[in-house]
C-alpha cells in the first residue's frame, strides 16, 4: 500500500517552524546578565579607580606631611567620591561602603599611631571573608550561589541539581582563595613595616585580582542556568527528534498493512 508522504510532510514542516520560532525567541530575548549585575556590585569600571584613591593619597600625605594629615586627606578624599557618585548619579553603595571602609582604617591608624594600621582591618577583614566563604562551602551553601540567587530573585533550586552545586562551590572557593591571598600577603607586609608595599598591594590584590575570581562565578552561573533550563522548561526537539516521532506515528498503519500481506 502506497504512503502518504503529504501527511507526514507538511506536520513535519509545520513542527520545525515552531521549534525555530521557539529558538529564535529563546536565544536574543533574555541575554545573560551575570557579567553585567557583578560588575554593578564591584561599582563598574570606575571602582578600581574609587577604590585605589584613598589608599594612594593616605599614603602620600603621609609620607610628605605625616599621619595625621594623611588621616584626614583619606577620609576627605572618600566623601569627594560619594559626592561625584551622587552629583553623576552612579550608584552610591559602593562609595558608602567605602568611605566607611575608609573612616575605620583611619580610625584604627589614628589609635595605633602608625601608618600601617590603615590597613589593619582590611587585612583582617579579608581573613574573615576567606572563613566565611570556605565555610559556606562546607555546609553545602556556597556563597557565591546564595548571594547570586539573591540578587536576582532565581531561587534556590539550583542546590538540587550536584552539577550547578559543584559549580558553585569551585566558584566560591576561587573567591576565597583571593581573600586568603589577600590576608597572607598583607599580614607578611604588615609585620615587615612596607607600608609602601602593603599600600600597593591592597591595590593590586583588590578589583584586579577580585576580578579574576568574578570570571568563575560567571562560568558558574552561566552552567547552572542552562542546567536549570534544561531541567525545567520541557526540551526543544532537534529536526532528527521531531522527524523520528512523526514517522512513528504517521508509518504505522501502512507498516501494519506491508505486514499483512
Amino acid at each position: 500500500m502506497t504512503e502518504h508522504p503529504g501527511r507526514a510532510r507538511t506536520p513535519d514542516a509545520s513542527e520545525r517552524d515552531t521549534a525555530d520560532d521557539e529558538r529564535r525567541e529563546d536565544t536574543p530575548e533574555k541575554p545573560d546578565p551575570s557579567e553585567a549585575t557583578l560588575l554593578e556590585q564591584m561599582g563598574g569600571v570606575s571602582g578600581l579607580l574609587y577604590s585605589s584613591l584613598p589608599v594612594v593619597v593616605f599614603v602620600l600625605a603621609n609620607a610628605m606631611f605625616g599621619l595625621t594629615v594623611a588621616i584626614w586627606s583619606a577620609l576627605g578624599s572618600a566623601v569627594a567620591i560619594t559626592v561625584v557618585r551622587v552629583v553623576r548619579k552612579e550608584p552610591v553603595q559602593p562609595a558608602i561602603s567605602g568611605f566607611l571602609g575608609v573612616a575605620i582604617a583611619a580610625f584604627i591608624a589614628y589609635n595605633t599611631g602608625s601608618a600601617k594600621g590603615f590597613f589593619l582591618f582590611g587585612i583582617w577583614t579579608s581573613l574573615v571573608y576567606f572563613a566565611v566563604l570556605a565555610g559556606s562551602v562546607v555546609v553545602r551553601w556556597p556563597l557565591a550561589g546564595v548571594v547570586w540567587s539573591y540578587l536576582n530573585g532565581n531561587g534556590m533550586a539550583w542546590r538540587q541539581d550536584k552539577p550547578s552545586r559543584r559549580g558553585y562551590d569551585i566558584a566560591t572557593l576561587a573567591l576565597a582563595a583571593v581573600f586568603a591571598a589577600r590576608f597572607v600577603v598583607q599580614r607578611w607586609l604588615y609585620d615587615e613595616d612596607l607600608t609602601g608595599w602593603l599600600a600597593f598591594a591592597k591595590i593590586a590584590m583588590g578589583y584586579p585580582l577580585y576580578g579574576l575570581a568574578l570570571l568563575v562565578v560567571v562560568w558558574a552561573v552561566r552552567r547552572s542556568d542552562r542546567r536549570l533550563k534544561q531541567l525545567i522548561e520541557p526540551s526543544v526537539e532537534t529536526d532528527e527528534e521531531i522527524e523520528a516521532r512523526l514517522r512513528a506515528k504517521y508509518a504505522q498503519p501502512p507498516t501494519s498493512e506491508a505486514g499483512g500481506q
